[in-house]
């Protein structure tokens, strides 16, 4: 689709984020935090079932009833309404399920259900979009009919909804398998638990997403949904550091606090950081250097690769995020979550202040760094306060120097010799040298102890 379209998509996913953080309140974490710290686990599954299916379902009646309003509000078509709706109330029915899967460690589950529901999402999207159009203008009367000119927008959501009822449905066994109890002072509790949870949730989608709907109300008219879709298109060439960033997350949430009260956890916690650092400064660098072959691969029209300036400074801003991902256990295991809401907002703060001021002057690039300055800000806070808090003995020496010689690297790769793939091969050899060099024998030690 052309940058225009693309732009007027990103922006409603944009709200997506927003009610989807909205939608879920924290419950997530504070499942977590509950079913590893209460014994009768099937009330805390059972709670958090009645507090998200009842909130689901209010949200869904007055949704329905003022869809007219809530169009309004988000600045969409009315005939998109429903969609968003139905696409935002699986996802919130669907929050406990996983939950309970990943605090279960069933990984294999759930890496199968999440990656079946994007793979539903990206062949319906094909179909939709360059299949059907080609079936129907060869006179076949079924394609023909299904197919509408001009429906793009709508095809993407459909198959959306699709993907997210087809997740629903697979995991949605947990609510016809418990025996329903609502504990009022459990819910009280997690309640106060997951609220600046959400507050921090809200602050961080500020940051990650809010940007496309600023730029739509603070450029002009005529360019905004082009320049936004530019700027998303490249964003989405963060990808990889955004999925290994996410998957880290997922995997070692549980993880953290499961294990908070064993004996020295914190040198645990230590260790991780460290070698998400060396995974993350790998990647950067990795993506910093095969850049073109990775625009040609997923951004494939050059319409949009005018804003190939901001993939740098997104990938470094995904960097710094899921270090402050690693850096925030200390909140969520000594239940200081409105640490959490502190930090992320001063985050939003920045982000708002910096595209405000700054997006009528330089366009996107301004959000570009303003993600970049926020999280950032945001993982340097954490680290303080941690220190105070909950120490954990961090390596910073190691952990500055993977991620100083990485960003030098890339930044060789990309802006002294412009991208050139022979010597950004040979600097990323280099840095897999270095690595080895220092961590090779707690890797071997690693492996050694598994195959016994």
């Amino acid at each position: 689709m052309d940058p225009e379209t693309y732009g007027e998509i990103s922006v409603i996913f944009s709200w997506f984020a927003i009610f989807n953080v909205v939608l879920a309140y924290g419950m997530e974490t504070a499942f977590f935090r509950f079913f590893n710290k209460y014994p009768d686990k099937g009330n805390v599954i059972s709670t958090s079932l009645i507090s998200l299916l009842m909130s689901s379902l209010i949200f869904f009646g007055a949704a329905f009833l003022f869809k007219g309003t809530f169009a309004a509000f988000i600045d969409v078509q009315e005939s998109l309404i429903i969609y968003i709706i139905l696409i935002l109330v699986l996802d919130a029915l669907a929050i406990v399920p996983f939950a309970w899967i990943r605090a279960n460690e069933r990984p294999l589950r759930y890496s199968i259900v999440k990656v079946t529901s994007v793979a539903i999402n990206l062949l319906l999207n094909i179909f939709f979009l360059t299949l059907l159009p080609g079936l129907a203008e060869n006179g076949q009367s079924f394609w023909a009919a299904l197919y509408k000119p001009d429906f793009q927008i709508e095809y993407v959501f459909i198959a959306n909804v699709i993907s997210s009822g087809a997740a629903f449905l697979w995991v949605s066994g947990i609510y016809f398998d418990t025996k329903y109890k609502f504990d009022k002072g459990l819910w009280k509790e997690m309640l106060k638990y997951s609220m600046p949870i959400m507050v921090a949730g809200l602050a961080f989608t500020v940051n990650e997403v809010f940007d496309r709907i600023l730029l739509d109300r603070l450029l002009p008219e005529e360019i905004a949904k082009a320049e936004i879709g530019k700027y998303s298109a490249c964003y989405k060439l963060a990808v990889f550091m955004t999925l290994f960033g996410t998957a880290f997350r997922l995997g070692v949430e549980p993880f953290f606090f499961s294990h908070a009260d064993s004996e020295n956890p914190q040198k645990t916690y230590a260790q991780i950081t460290n070698y998400f650092v060396i995974m993350g400064s790998l990647i950067f660098l990795g993506v910093m250097v095969f850049i073109d072959p990775l625009k040609k691969l997923l951004v494939r029209d050059s319409a949009f690769w005018e804003a190939l300036d901001v993939v740098p400074i997104i990938l470094l801003a995904s960097f710094c995020l899921g270090i402050y991902h690693n850096l925030s256990v200390w909140y969520k295991v000594t239940d200081r979550t409105k640490f959490g809401a502190y930090i992320s907002s001063v985050g939003a703060i920045i982000t708002l202040a910096i595209n405000i001021s700054l997006i009528p002057k330089i366009g996107y690039m301004a959000s570009a760094l303003a993600t970049l300055a926020a999280y950032a800000t945001m993982m340097v806070l954490s680290y303080h306060f941690g220190k105070k808090y909950y120490p954990v003995p961090y390596n910073m020496r190691k952990i500055v120097f993977y991620f100083a010689v990485s960003l030098l690297f890339s930044i060789l790769s990309f802006y002294v010799f412009n991208r050139n793939l022979i010597v950004g091969s040979i600097l990323l050899f280099l840095f897999l040298g270095l690595v080895y060099k220092m961590e090779g024998d707690k890797l071997r030690s690693i492996f050694i102890k598994r195959e016994n």
